[in-house]
């Protein structure tokens, strides 16, 4: 009966490392290959910190109907909520600026070299939504989904890209005003790495990340 029992114990200790080792053998190949995210699909407890400086820069730039769940979801797909991430390229701080777009963004906005903070956690964080709303106003989209994921995939790329995404895929005959299956399909020029990153950019934001930030605020 013992050894019976020895048996079956050890079978179930065998399975359970077995299932382990295969599970973390599939996430680190995945994790190679690019299928799993920089980000864990988690909220870090960081994020939680610097919740009541969002929903202000949030409020304060896009009214109290703005949509804190997908601004929240994108500072977690940018940098973690890690207010000193950087990026392989040269991208600092919680909103991943690049040098050069941070200095526009001060210049835009009248500040001065010393107020200009890539780094700053609250900076970054009126940063981000600042420049998602300039250029929510400067695109159109089928209804706020779609519109968002323009801006999105603008923040990612430029503004540019995303007009001629717009107009090439208007040129094949689909519709220019939807992201999603539309406008995500066609490739005006990127290289094929950007162009990919681009597409999952928004995608990952809004269908995967939002979620976990629901209970903070509206989303699209």
């Amino acid at each position: 009966m013992q050894a019976a029992m020895g048996k079956v114990i050890a079978a179930a200790v065998w399975l359970v490392i077995g299932l382990s080792g295969v599970l973390q053998f599939a996430t680190i190949v995945a994790a190679l290959t690019g299928v799993l995210p920089v980000h864990a699909q988690q909220m870090p407890s960081s994020a939680t910190r610097y919740r009541a400086d969002l929903v202000r820069a949030a409020h304060a730039h896009w009214g109290l109907d703005a949509p804190v769940a997908a601004l929240a979801a994108q500072v977690h797909q940018e940098s973690g909520w890690n207010p000193a991430a950087v990026s392989r390229v040269g991208a600092t701080g919680m909103a991943q600026f690049m040098p050069t777009t941070a200095t526009w963004w001060c210049q835009l906005n009248g500040m001065t070299a010393d107020q200009c903070q890539p780094r700053n956690p609250v900076w970054a964080l009126q940063a981000l939504v600042g420049y998602d709303k300039w250029l929510h106003d400067r695109v159109r989209g089928a209804d706020g989904r779609n519109r968002f994921a323009f801006a999105l995939s603008a923040y990612n790329g430029g503004l540019g890209w995303v007009n001629r995404d717009k107009a090439l895929a208007s040129g094949k005959g689909l519709d220019p005003l939807v992201w999603f299956g539309s406008v995500d399909q066609v490739n005006a020029g990127r290289t094929a790495a950007a162009w990919k990153e681009n597409r999952a950019y928004p995608k990952r934001i809004i269908q995967v990340l939002q979620p976990l930030y629901q209970s903070w605020g509206p989303g699209v």
